[in-house]
């Protein structure tokens, strides 16, 4: 049983959360860098954006997928995939219940 350490389920879920948080966070710094984080995230969701960064922000992970099928790590494109399915499951979530 040779597992690779490099291509699993497991690495590919947490680059999968990783993606769109990193591009949440950019967008904060280029956008509403002036302010606190947690104002930035406050207002988002009182204005009800928070469901369409989160969306946008998702476009990362679609990147990375491709990047791991290119490089032929199909485990971890499936975890990339599971954690996109999580967001959408969390922005199913903020858009209807938030």
């Amino acid at each position: 049983m040779n597992r690779n350490f490099k291509d699993n389920i497991l690495l590919g879920f947490l680059i999968g959360l990783l993606g769109p948080t990193i591009g949440i966070i950019g967008f904060y710094f280029v956008n509403y860098s002036t302010s606190a984080f947690a104002d930035f995230i406050d207002l988002s969701v009182k204005h009800k954006l928070l469901s369409p960064l989160l969306s946008l922000s998702c476009v990362i992970n679609l990147a990375l997928f491709y990047l791991f099928i290119h490089f032929e790590k199909y485990p971890t494109s499936r975890g990339i995939i599971l954690a996109t399915f999580l967001y959408g499951l969390v922005i199913v979530l903020f858009k209807f219940f938030i």
